[in-house]
């Protein structure tokens, strides 16, 4: 049946991008997402300008049995994933005391959970075959302080991170790596679905990145083995006056950053 590659959150963005680029270097594929209209369009796009398989399940990863529904799937079908892409993600836009427990679960699940059961699923095959990557779509927010808005996102960036690290750990030796790509400002749907455009136009023309730039240097690091990648020099240098400026000066250079962006604008 030849190799296979599972992203989620395949529907569009950065996930469709690496979708097309895996297509591309010949790998069959398997999307998931929540719009089955949308996914059943992409499956017709890469059967039609690719050379390989196509196909996609549509699932809801804040549902809990969802992670168990795609490994069944590419089960019963024979699909052999040798490149998992945990991509699946979204945003809440509101203050950390002002969202239900249960939103806040849901959250979890599909950015944190859902991402180690897939990976818990996924990866016995691999270390059976003796290779397999895993590519976690991350964020520079792990490297970021909290903020008033989107409270748990950075947080939990940062964990699955930490969580790449511990598969790389275990399994390097087995064939096996994991790649936390964490990219900045990217242009896909994700800010206006998610209520956080706001913050998207606020930064400076230069900090906004296209979804295939992001998706190839993502690929690129994966196929490198390296456990952490960074797209674009922007954002690799971003990240390292993160790791040295002290905390307090954080507001203020955001602040300034704003203060580009606005007169980027009225020039």
């Amino acid at each position: 049946m030849g190799k296979y590659a599972l992203i989620t959150g395949s529907s569009s963005g950065i996930g469709f991008e690496i979708a097309k680029i895996l297509a591309d270097k010949g790998f069959n594929i398997v999307l998931t997402a929540r719009r089955k209209e949308r996914l059943l369009e992409n499956s017709k796009y890469i059967i039609s300008n690719y050379n390989v398989n196509c196909d996609y399940i549509s699932c809801d990863l804040s549902d809990k049995s969802s992670p168990n529904k795609i490994f069944d799937f590419c089960k019963k079908n024979n699909y052999d994933v040798e490149i998992l892409v945990n991509n699946a993600g979204y945003a809440i836009p509101s203050s950390f005391i002002k969202t239900s427990m249960e939103d806040e679960e849901k959250f979890l699940r599909v950015l944190g959970i859902s991402v180690i059961a897939l990976s818990k699923l996924f990866l016995p095959s691999m270390v059976k075959n003796k290779k397999g990557k895993i590519m976690i779509i991350s964020s520079v927010a792990a490297f970021a302080p909290p903020t008033s808005f989107l409270s748990l996102y950075g947080p939990v960036k940062m964990f699955m991170n930490r969580f790449s690290d511990s598969i790389n750990s275990n399994y390097n030796r087995k064939g096996i790596t994991s790649t936390a790509v964490c990219p900045g400002f990217t242009y896909t749907e994700f800010h206006s679905t998610n209520g956080v455009q706001k913050q998207m136009d606020s930064m400076p023309g230069f900090m906004k990145k296209s979804a295939t730039r992001v998706a190839k240097e993502a690929i690129s690091d994966t196929f490198k083995g390296k456990s952490v990648s960074i797209p674009t020099k922007t954002y690799k240098l971003f990240v390292l006056l993160l790791k040295v400026t002290p905390k307090f000066l954080f507001p203020l250079v955001f602040k300034m950053l704003s203060k580009t962006s606005n007169s980027n604008k009225r020039g």
